[in-house]
């Protein structure tokens, strides 16, 4: 390779997406999405076992019951933020109400729903497990970086317009 090979070989960025104009296709943004999601979902799933005995999907309703308004959330609640069935978030909660972590119990307002509320042992547990959700996330997220502001915008608009309207 001669001298100006060389130098222009250097010029040339080893990424197509990062010539100017040049942007991902949509499934290999797709794909980045789903292998990001995945692989964050069992790396924090993993934690969660082996330091609080929660599974990540057990600790995200806990923290939804935890952070709503009076300290309780209708199984509907929960299942929105979590984005489970209404099956789903069934067993989840029977989960957590036989390991004494949750109780089940109708509101004066509606005896038709039925809410969950966190028990004692229920709230340290979430509180426990929060510390170590919270910071592998932000572990993992910070590799982002300057661009965390864009992604999240970007990623708010999309799930949004992908939002399953019922």
């Amino acid at each position: 390779m001669s001298l100006s090979e060389d130098a222009l070989a250097r010029e040339v960025p080893r990424d197509a997406a990062a010539l100017p104009g040049v942007a991902p296709r949509p499934a290999e943004t797709w794909l980045r999405i789903v292998q990001a999601h995945d692989r964050i979902t069992r790396r924090v799933d993993s934690a969660l076992h082996r330091h609080h005995d929660l599974s990540l999907t057990g600790f995200e309703a806990l923290r939804r019951i935890a952070d709503s308004s009076g300290g309780r959330a209708s199984m509907g609640e929960v299942a929105e933020a979590v984005g489970l069935s209404r099956p789903g978030v069934t067993s989840t909660i029977n989960r957590l109400v036989a390991e004494g972590l949750v109780i089940r119990e109708r509101v004066q307002i509606d005896k038709r729903l039925l809410h969950a509320r966190l028990t004692p042992a229920g709230r340290e547990r979430v509180e426990a497990a929060r510390v170590t959700h919270d910071e592998l996330v932000a572990h993992l997220l910070a590799l982002v970086g300057d661009d965390a502001a864009v992604v999240t915008d970007a990623l708010a608009r999309v799930s949004a317009a992908a939002r399953s309207r019922r």
